[in-house]
């Protein structure tokens, strides 16, 4: 008999996956299916950047790149981050991964082991916790509440902290709640944080330029009082509608006072994925470096329905939903139509044709809550909003 190690035993999953899954394999069956389930833009990558990964290929860019990510792509990231945060940082700081989640993997493997405690947002993006389980570490939820918007308390979260806390995991604009922590707030925890120079910190930034309603994105890179101790992840997936292409980035501590953090996460990167391909990366200097034209199109397409979204939810028998001011998430309270939200997810799905994710998927207080996905047309969402209504009302 074979026995694996019991990490993989605690290892979870990201259900938005399995819901996709389940929604293909009705409609494979000839159901009509809404889904708002999965976060991923609805929009195709543009096409100056295809294009620049089919050029990358025809001119032979086919071998190996260096496991950090080659330097002219790294480049294209400083760029991007000073236009972003006014924050000049060194390509020699910056890590080229296969997607977001490389990033989250080797922060938590580098902080996490039994008889450590590492703080995570709540409700939050599942492979937090998942992976903090996965090293023996002790996950402490950091509550984001309705009441604030789903913006996190420093009060709260610094008071979570304890002399065995190692790495605190932020993230604003956030997944699943749509929340934007403002700027007052990220002060007061960056103060607080002072008393605490054992704690990192891994700002999970991958929806930075998706905010609305005049709210802007303050970066954890604006405070060098943390860069020491700081790795801010980012990516091409959300603002360029280039989730398949896996292409991330992140920026990591790399010196005698950020304690090689980037020497270290390098090693992994050449122990587990090796390098990013060539022409994904060049795909990615196009994106940064090209027209904008179709991010703000995009941007302005998730605007018009995030309205849509929120009058309508609130318009239906036992829901409310606040108005998210990020991403392209909505995080409505349905803990007054009688159902269990997870529940209520699947009979949606199977009932009425719309997947949906319920709130206990993204933590153990998302319950009450469902997680809306406006990365769908207009046409869509009112027809998922008319079915919705519908189901409340048998």
């Amino acid at each position: 008999m074979l026995h694996t190690i019991a990490a993989f035993d605690r290892l979870g999953e990201e259900n938005a996956f399995a819901v996709l899954a389940r929604a293909t394999a009705l409609a494979h069956q000839g159901r009509d299916i809404i889904n708002l389930g999965i976060g991923q833009p609805d929009f195709k990558t543009p096409q100056h950047i295809v294009e620049a990964a089919i050029k990358a290929l025809r001119d032979g860019h086919h071998g190996y790149t260096p496991a950090n990510g080659l330097l002219a792509t790294r480049e294209a990231v400083v760029r991007r981050t000073l236009t972003t945060t006014g924050v000049e940082v060194s390509p020699e700081n910056v890590m080229i991964l296969p997607g977001g989640k490389p990033t989250m993997f080797a922060a938590i493997l580098m902080f996490g082991e039994a008889g450590a405690e590492i703080l995570y947002p709540d409700p939050g993006f599942p492979i937090y916790r998942s992976m903090i389980e996965f090293t023996g570490a002790t996950p402490v939820p950091v509550p984001i509440r309705e009441e604030n918007g789903f913006a996190f308390s420093a009060d709260e979260t610094l008071a979570l902290i304890t002399p065995r806390t190692r790495l605190l995991i932020l993230n604003s604009p956030a997944n699943p709640t749509g929340g934007v922590t403002p700027r007052a707030e990220i002060e007061k925890l960056v103060k607080g944080l002072e008393k605490h120079p054992q704690v990192a910190v891994m700002s999970d930034e991958i929806y930075d330029v998706m905010t609305y309603d005049g709210e802007t994105h303050c970066s954890l890179l604006n405070f060098p009082e943390i860069r020491d101790r700081l790795i801010v992840l980012n990516g091409w997936s959300k603002t360029w509608a280039m989730t398949g292409w896996r292409m991330g980035w992140s920026i990591w501590p790399n010196g005698e006072k950020g304690a090689h953090l980037y020497d270290k996460v390098r090693k992994l990167a050449v122990n587990c994925w090796s390098c990013v391909n060539a022409p994904t990366q060049f795909a990615g200097i196009a994106a940064i470096d090209g027209p904008q034209d179709d991010v703000e199109k995009m941007m302005r397409a998730f605007d018009n329905r995030r309205k849509i979204v929120v009058e309508g939810l609130n318009g239906l028998p036992g829901i409310s939903c606040v108005t998210p001011k990020g991403a392209f998430y909505a995080f409505p309270n349905v803990s007054k139509t009688g159902w269990k939200a997870k529940k209520l997810a699947s009979a949606l799905l199977e009932d009425a044709g719309v997947a949906l994710i319920g709130g206990p998927d993204f933590g153990v207080l998302g319950e009450g809550y469902i997680r809306l996905s406006y990365a769908n047309s207009e046409e869509n969402i009112l027809r998922a909003l008319e079915r919705i209504e519908a189901f409340l009302a048998k």
